[in-house]
């Protein structure tokens, strides 16, 4: 299996650029004023340019009115809407089904009791993002969760590994899960919101060493 890999929260050409160069299959913009990773719509549809066909943008929106949210697509045009507020369920349904755009939730996993309550995302979004519980932001806060809590459990639908992924602990995290798309953002840091380019070229090249392993 070639596990996927999305770099999230990239603010510059020379990371996009970095990051498509060093195999990322998903490239993740973060439209959310309180992140340090914050773009605009008029700088995300610069960077979204840069990306080519083949590999999809990832548009990371925080609770957005529906006008919002439309405007921000069209804007942007991204391949897929993640959501990572108090969106319903119902709400995310009626955006993949009017925009036509791959939708995912990204769900902080604290309990296993979480796993039981996603369930009714099931069928709703395309893809579940398992991530460390929110704290001053909804992600991006470097810290990992207990992978141990997906122990077992049947995934009924594609999933992501996100939380505190770097080059350093990336294979063990998709040797213990069996993560089928691995996402990464303030473990490629030099300081929030600064991506630095080795650090996402050495996260892409130990991804693909777990792959050969």
């Amino acid at each position: 299996m070639t596990t996927e890999i999305k770099i999230c929260g990239l603010s510059t050409p020379e990371a996009i650029d970095a990051a498509v160069d060093a195999g990322a299959t998903h490239i993740g913009l973060v439209h959310y004023e309180p992140s340090p990773r914050h773009v605009s719509l008029e700088d995300a549809a610069r960077l979204r340019r840069r990306v080519p066909e083949g590999t999809k943008l990832v548009l990371l929106t925080v609770k957005m009115q529906p006008g919002e949210l439309e405007t921000a697509y069209r804007a942007v045009m991204p391949d897929v809407i993640q959501f990572h507020g108090s969106e319903t369920p119902e709400w995310m349904e009626m955006v993949r089904n009017i925009l036509k755009v791959e939708t995912w939730r990204a769900i902080g996993l604290r309990e296993k009791a979480t796993l039981e309550r996603a369930q009714r995302f099931v069928g709703k979004v395309d893809r579940m993002l398992f991530d460390a519980p929110a704290k001053a932001l909804p992600g991006g806060n470097g810290v990992t969760f207990q992978w141990d809590l997906l122990d077992g459990y049947e995934h009924p639908m594609p999933w992501a590994l996100a939380g505190g992924l770097n080059p350093d602990n990336v294979a063990e995290a998709i040797a213990r899960t069996g993560a089928p798309l691995v996402d990464a953002s303030s473990g490629l840091e030099t300081a929030p919101g600064v991506k630095d380019i080795a650090l996402i070229r050495a996260f892409c090249e130990a991804v693909r060493a777990a792959d050969g392993s």
